[in-house]
């Protein structure tokens, strides 16, 4: 059963909350978060990149940054621009985005939960993200990036959930990319303890965005109950900030790649290759946004190609490699454009489906790339495949729109 609990949450006044409210830290590099957060002085970038106020070239993981960070929070608060709630509450936020919505619950869920596989995973981490974000958590000693997860859809969730968004929110604003973002405040004790009897029946939740976040708030826990000869488990930091959609609500986007050259192939020899594994005809002139799983679209030289995966060149049986961007890889990036380990090799680049597809005929155009494929989105189905068979999928195979912003709702270590 999942474990989540409501929290004091730390969040801006409502005449604040636009100018609070900020994309992601990792969404934005120091130089768009600095351009962003010009002339904005409550701006939640200084707290979720705080290098923006240090002289450009600072180590992003140095001592100062983080300690900025801090700063620049306590400053928020000492100024009133942010205050806590007086109590524990859960709060309903919702996201649209053009004809998408989606509404999730923003609560605390246990670290506990997290280490026992309740809350499943689906990606590796690597340590120096790890490591940057536990001490952004110390240095603040609060959790400021909500982890994005998703459970099973129950319809007595959504009519409790319903229910609340009869009520008037506290927060209505539009932020980027013209997502709307609602927030309902849930301080009424007999709803909370509906919420909490609900989601006790959920058997698991699954880290959808934040892998790195939730990933450091364990070794926070581990730290500071080791640090700790009073340790009961109830304290906060035994919890981690989350918004929990159902996973009907999810919006995954194509997550696409281009890659800087042939592999030493001439565009005939590449095409011959590539015809080898899959069926290969000319798009028509229009980007190609694949319509179905296992196909994809190719961009060379001026011209969009459509690719079909043929039959017998991948297991469909295994949650992993019947993943198109497994086949990809497996099919061609590795095979036929030498790409062994697409983590580290600095030839391929991945470029998210809300830059669309023109970015891709962009940077091949531009000369920077020699070729690009679209792909279709991975469904919420197979990542919960993958993350129930306690596999993990291929970097870059998942891109979530719309995005949480950040500075909404902040979980203060007490």
């Amino acid at each position: 059963m999942a474990r989540i609990r409501p929290f004091r949450g730390l969040r801006p006044t409502p005449d604040k909350i636009s100018q609070v409210a900020s994309p992601p830290y990792d969404v934005l590099n120091s130089e768009e978060a600095r351009r962003k957060a010009a002339g904005n002085p409550i701006s939640f970038l200084h707290v979720n990149k705080p290098e923006i106020d240090l002289p450009e070239g600072t180590d992003l993981y140095s001592p100062e940054v983080y300690a900025k960070g801090g700063e620049n929070l306590a400053r928020l608060i000492n100024d009133g621009v942010m205050v806590r709630d007086a109590q524990p509450c859960y709060y309903v936020y919702k996201l649209r985005m053009g004809d998408h919505e989606q509404v999730g619950l923003v609560a605390v869920a246990s670290v506990e939960d997290y280490a026992e596989n309740i809350i499943k995973k689906h990606e590796f981490t690597r340590p120096d993200k790890e490591n940057d974000r536990m001490t952004h958590i110390d240095s603040l000693n609060a959790q400021v990036g909500p982890v994005f997860l998703t459970y099973r859809e129950r319809s007595d969730i959504n009519a409790i959930i319903d229910r609340i968004m009869q009520d008037e929110p506290v927060y209505d604003f539009t932020g980027d990319y013209n997502v709307r973002h609602t927030l309902y405040v849930v301080g009424d004790r007999a709803v909370i303890t509906q919420l909490d009897t609900a989601f006790a029946a959920v058997e698991a939740l699954y880290v959808a965005d934040g892998h790195h976040r939730s990933a450091a708030a364990a070794r926070v826990r581990d730290a500071r109950k080791a640090a700790n000869p009073a340790h009961t488990g109830n304290e906060s930091y035994n919890y981690f900030l989350s918004v929990i959609f159902p996973d009907k609500q999810m919006n995954i986007l194509d997550y696409n790649r281009v890659v800087t050259d042939l592999n030493g192939r001439s565009p005939a020899a590449f095409m011959e290759a590539v015809s080898e594994r899959f069926t290969v005809s000319e798009a028509g002139g229009a980007a190609y946004a694949p319509a179905a799983l296992h196909h994809f679209g190719m961009y060379l030289n001026g011209v969009w190609y459509r690719l079909e995966a043929k039959r017998g060149s991948f297991d469909a049986g295994d949650p992993i490699k019947q993943l198109d961007v497994s086949i990809l890889q497996e099919n061609l990036l590795k095979p036929v454009l030498g790409i062994e380990n697409p983590r580290t090799d600095k030839r391929i680049n991945f470029v998210g489906g809300i830059r669309g597809l023109g970015e891709l005929e962009r940077l091949v155009d531009s000369g920077d790339f020699s070729v690009a494929f679209s792909l279709h989105p991975t469904t919420i189905d197979q990542l919960l495949a993958v993350a129930d068979a306690n596999e993990v999928m291929p970097p870059k195979s998942t891109w979530f729109e719309p995005k949480l912003a950040s500075g909404v709702v902040v979980h203060v270590l007490d």
